[in-house]
């Protein structure tokens, strides 16, 4: 595993947030345009798009919608990735990749174990029992079901306690969103550079 964690901040919706995400090191910026607190239209997160350098990937996050729908979203909001929430198919997976963009398929992490099969994504999200709640919960409890596998670990997390996270899971990187937040769906600017500071020195450490 490369010894520097993959840092995927998501739910943004404001220059500033996203200027200050990719000054500190993000490596993905997530755009939600489902419903929820942190939706943005297509043509919002297209907007935003626009400041993120090609190193940054941009990703696109849908709850439950139909694959055919997410796509027809994702290419108004020009993100080269998706993310799916909810149980998805091969097949769904393969749909995203052949649209040409990247897959990552969210699960939570009391998800059955046939959940945890490689669909063929390009990541796989192990998320909190109830995603968006900023729980923590046992990050240790899935390493045996990721193993090996390119993966991100979310739910709960924030600068306090993403060093943690990432040892005890030895996931790939971290998702984090409630967690850099002042208020729901408002995201505080020191505290994204704080979170990415923890994780970044996390894995300095390690390296």
């Amino acid at each position: 595993m490369n010894p520097r964690a993959f840092v995927k901040i998501c739910g943004l919706s404001t220059d500033a947030d996203v200027d200050t995400a990719i000054a500190h090191g993000a490596d993905a910026l997530g755009f939600v345009l489902t419903a929820s607190p942190r939706q943005i239209s297509p043509e919002q997160a297209a907007a935003l798009i626009q400041r993120i350098p090609e190193r940054v990937a941009s990703v696109a996050v849908f709850r439950s919608e139909p694959v055919m729908e997410a796509i027809e979203l994702a290419r108004a909001a020009q993100v080269g990735w998706i993310q799916l929430h909810g149980i998805r198919t091969a097949e769904e997976i393969a749909a995203v990749q052949q649209a040409g963009f990247k897959a990552i398929r969210a699960v939570r992490m009391d998800a059955s174990a046939a959940q945890f099969a490689d669909l063929g994504e390009d990541l796989l999200l192990i998320d909190a029992a109830i995603p968006g709640s900023g729980q923590s919960w046992d990050y240790a409890a899935v390493r045996p079901l990721a193993a090996g596998r390119n993966w991100l670990v979310a739910g709960g997390l924030s600068a306090d306690n993403v060093a943690q996270a990432l040892e005890l899971s030895q996931a790939s990187g971290v998702d984090v969103s409630s967690g850099v937040e002042s208020t729901r769906g408002v995201k505080d600017q020191q505290k994204i550079i704080d979170f990415l500071t923890a994780a970044h020195r996390r894995a300095q450490a390690r390296g």
